[in-house]
């Protein structure tokens, strides 16, 4: 059976300061950048607020911590717990798996493993990471990028954390390379399918292709100038996954203009009867 889930994407605008990772070529090393938001909700506070608001389950973007020590990590995972709310996902926004620059390749790589130990200790059952950036007609940089999931899932099985991929950046913009992935790993690897990935004709095609091996739905619609969704484009979707029987985590993702409360709401109460 599906289960409701939140992306804190959605709440962008009100969990305080967004923290970025970005690779400087120049100084061959990670950097960090903070974009000023109002912190209207702490982020240890929102697990007991979703599961108040009936929400089965959270997804955090990695930009939305604003510590990474034990203590908070403790702390986090204590308020899940409390709260009865399952922490299905940390969504890691950075790191090129795919990039033929093997400094930056390696420095991501261990990047990345420090957030599944950081997942670990917060206690999130599944880590997203990104495929890679590089075009989907690389094939060399798909090859490295299967190459790094694989060290990666055995990195993630070794603390209990899954590692999962998902439709996003350019090297899985296209269902070919999400399926070739997940053909490396014989299906044992698992995807967040997102609605506003995909584009140009064959979108619900691509978006049905990969719905077999999906642990999560990014259900995101398309915003007019008042953050009011395309319904009929959103039905469809949400319609593939009635077609393909998922169950798992249906994750609202808001991100257009106006309170991000009222949008969430929104596509809410499309979603539901889909649950």
């Amino acid at each position: 059976m599906s289960y409701l889930s939140l992306s804190t994407w959605s709440l962008h605008r009100n969990l305080g300061p967004l923290r970025w990772t970005q690779w400087d070529a120049d100084a061959r090393k990670h950097i960090f950048v903070e974009t000023p938001q109002p912190e209207l909700m702490k982020l240890v506070d929102l697990p007991a607020y979703m599961a108040k608001e009936g929400f089965g389950a959270l997804e955090i973007g990695h930009f939305h911590f604003p510590s990474t020590d034990d203590a908070y990590l403790g702390e986090l995972r204590g308020a899940f717990e409390s709260a009865g709310l399952s922490f299905d996902t940390i969504l890691l926004d950075y790191g090129d798996i795919s990039n033929e620059d093997e400094v930056r390749r390696q420095a991501d790589l261990a990047y990345i493993r420090e957030w599944i130990d950081i997942a670990a200790k917060a206690g999130a059952k599944n880590i997203r990471v990104v495929a890679g950036e590089s075009e989907p007609s690389d094939k060399a940089a798909l090859a490295r990028s299967i190459e790094a999931l694989k060290e990666l899932h055995a990195y993630g099985q070794s603390s209990n954390v899954r590692v999962i991929t998902e439709n996003f950046k350019p090297l899985t913009s296209i269902a070919e390379n999400v399926l070739a992935i997940v053909d490396a790993f014989e299906g044992k690897l698992n995807v967040v399918d997102d609605f506003g990935n995909f584009k140009g004709e064959t979108k619900y095609e691509q978006l049905a292709a990969i719905l077999p091996y999906a642990v999560s739905i990014h259900a995101k619609a398309q915003y007019d100038e008042n953050g009011m969704p395309d319904t009929e484009e959103y039905l469809r979707c949400l319609e593939l996954l009635k077609a393909g029987r998922y169950e798992g985590a249906i994750s609202l993702i808001y991100d257009g203009p106006g309170d991000m409360w009222e949008g969430i709401n929104r596509v809410r109460r499309i979603v539901e009867p889909y649950l």
